[in-house]
């Protein structure tokens, strides 16, 4: 199986959750970090697991890195990139975010999906990294809510299109957790609004049912699920983890 942004975070979490559980992983990140990465599941879970570079916002370059892999059996989408993109912000940086944003999330997902299929077996599972915010919407988050909710668009597509090869294609969609990026969009939203970052954390959690920050680890479980054969008569969906923050 394939597990892309899998260096830290939810990737991470997923990777390691599926080497536990007797797969044999294979991750793959731009950054140098995916191998030692890999390392670190392959010693927890005494499973292989090989790391792979590639820029997923390059379809040459994912060709060229899922090359040495025979077969996919399941291929979890999960690169993603999150950062404020504020509408009226003067500065030509937001431009040139949006762009980055929505060239990972979005060609990127395309790329690798598209290059992985051929080495799918029939009655494989596609999941997809969406998010909480590709239900519903806040401010200033313009590219990352608008690639989410893309990815569930091409989330639906999939399962059709690939329906026929008994292919099911879902998405997870985490609410707040505790990853390096979501941290920093949690600095970046607190100097924009002079409000302290507890404060803001405080709020994010209160619009939960239940309460506390979630962890990588508390979503594992979906992607396990959804790549299971308990799942095979779920596809085209989009699985909330949120701790009832959004009833959709």
């Amino acid at each position: 199986m394939l597990v892309t942004g899998a260096s830290r975070g939810i990737g991470f979490a997923a990777a390691r959750a599926f080497a536990m559980a007797g797969a044999e992983v294979t991750i793959l990140s731009s950054g140098a970090g995916i191998h030692a990465a890999a390392d670190a599941i392959a010693t927890e879970s005494g499973r292989p697991c090989r790391g792979l570079e590639a820029d997923i916002t390059d379809s040459a370059s994912v060709k060229a890195a899922l090359a040495p892999l025979d077969r996919i059996d399941v291929l979890v989408n999960n690169a993603g990139l999150e950062r404020i993109t504020p509408l009226l912000d003067p500065d030509a940086a937001v431009e040139e975010t949006f762009r980055r944003i929505t060239d990972i999330n979005v060609n990127g997902t395309f790329y690798v999906t598209r290059h992985a299929v051929p080495k799918m077996r029939d009655g494989g599972s596609i999941i997809v990294t969406a998010s909480i915010w590709s239900r519903t919407a806040v401010p200033e988050f313009a590219a990352y809510i608008g690639s989410k909710h893309a990815n569930l668009g091409f989330t639906r597509v999939m399962a059709k299109e690939l329906g026929p090869r008994g292919i099911r294609v879902n998405a997870v969609c985490p609410g707040w957790v505790k990853t390096d990026a979501a941290m920093l969009s949690l600095t970046e939203m607190s100097q924009r609004t002079g409000r302290s970052e507890e404060d803001l954390l405080s709020e994010i959690t209160a619009a939960q049912v239940l309460p506390g920050l979630l962890e990588p680890d508390d979503i594992s479980a979906a992607y396990l699920y959804l790549a299971s054969e308990g799942a095979r008569d779920i596809t085209g969906q989009a699985v909330m983890v949120d701790r009832g923050e959004v009833m959709a």
